[in-house]
């Protein structure tokens, strides 16, 4: 099937656990939790599932026989974030084929309660680090992270304030959020004031570490319309990689991002301009600063001057992470980004509603680049 068929997929129902710490509550069960959510949502019952999509879910049989549903379509990914995007590809191209009718797609995340750490000498993050990393003392993501901003304030003068512009635009967003972890407001003192984790990156430079669950029920754009809620639908998705050039990309990952915004774009039959707020995978600051220049936001090289004056914020421009984001909402690995689109174009969202919201682009950058635009029009 070409990449740039036209895509038929539709979200018709979404769900999610509170965020935090959710004690007693493995990852299975918190998927399962959340899965109802969705299906309640929706106005589906566990047996109108005929398509099942698992991310960071423990045991895909438990969670079938603890729901009853006995999918025909079936994928099961592995516990990286990246692989939020790739998943949401997987429901939507099963749908398209005709492989399934309604898909699930499940997330569950008991991250906090198992004491998970990402770094040091026993962490492997599942991406054989360890083999070329490890020696070097790049033991966590985060390290990497900081790794390249180095390279990117070396080359371009970007400066650690100007990343916490970042982080206080999506408290900003996360302080209207009644779901978020992290509602206080903070400023940009603030984030310079906060400790070094990994320099130069501080504490407000990362991710939350918190349990949940999230789901999301895709359908075919036809069995969408007499759903309970407004369909919002899938124009385009595209995912590409930089994988065998190594977890410290020369170019911040930018060749992917571009093909995948070419490719994202075309299938959309959106413009960028026609964009009215962005969900970025924000794991770390900087990725948001990497992914806004290799999507062409902004210039290779002047994503720090363009994240200033408050421009991500709601009213400044180009909204990003409404619901505070991995930063300040909870790290659900891109999930809880992709529900907030579909809230904001529902305009479910309140005081953080972004006005007469009609078309919003989700952004996963990194050696994995993916990239889905959700729209409340199908394609033409």
């Amino acid at each position: 099937m070409s990449e740039l068929a036209r895509c038929n997929a539709a979200v018709v129902g979404i769900g999610s656990t509170p965020f935090g710490v959710i004690p007693g509550f493995d990852s299975n069960a918190l998927a399962v939790r959340a899965l109802h959510e969705a299906l309640a949502d929706a106005g589906l019952k566990p047996s109108d599932v005929d398509g099942l999509v698992m991310h960071r879910v423990a045991n895909y049989q438990k969670l079938c026989e603890m729901t009853g549903i006995n999918p025909d379509f079936i994928s099961v990914q592995p516990a990286n974030g990246r692989m939020c995007g790739v998943s949401l590809q997987i429901a939507a191209q099963a749908l398209m084929t005709g492989a399934a009718k309604t898909v699930a797609i499940v997330y569950g995340n008991d991250g906090r309660s198992a004491g998970a750490r990402y770094g040091g000498s026993a962490d492997r993050y599942d991406t054989a680090a360890e083999q070329m990393w490890f020696p070097f003392g790049m033991t966590s993501p985060g390290a990497v992270s900081a790794l390249m901003f180095q390279r990117h304030a070396k080359r371009y003068g970007t400066t650690t304030r100007q990343l916490g512009a970042i982080s206080v635009a999506v408290r900003k967003h996360a302080s209207l959020n009644p779901a978020a972890v992290m509602r206080k407001p903070i400023t940009l003192d603030d984030h310079e004031a906060s400790r070094f984790i990994c320099e130069p990156l501080r504490l407000l430079d990362y991710c939350l570490i918190n349990d949940g669950g999230v789901a999301m029920i895709l359908t075919t754009d036809e069995r969408a319309r007499d759903r309970p809620k407004p369909p919002v639908y899938i124009r385009g998705y595209a995912q590409a990689s930089s994988i065998a050039e190594g977890l410290v990309s020369d170019d911040f990952n930018a060749r992917p991002m571009r093909d995948v915004k070419a490719r994202v774009h075309a299938m959309a039959g959106i413009a960028q301009d026609e964009l009215d707020a962005l969900m970025i995978y924000d794991n770390f600051t900087p990725t948001v600063l990497f992914a806004l220049e290799g999507f062409g936001f902004c210039k290779v090289g002047e994503g720090g001057p363009f994240v200033e004056n408050g421009r991500l914020e709601l009213g400044g421009g180009l909204p990003i992470n409404t619901s505070g984001g991995h930063l300040s909402e909870s790290y659900m690995q891109g999930w809880n980004l992709n529900t907030e689109a579909v809230r904001q174009l529902r305009g479910e969202c309140g005081e953080r509603q972004v006005r007469d919201a009609c078309n919003i682009q989700y952004i996963g950058a990194g050696p994995v680049s993916t990239s889905i635009i959700y729209s409340t029009e199908p394609n033409p």
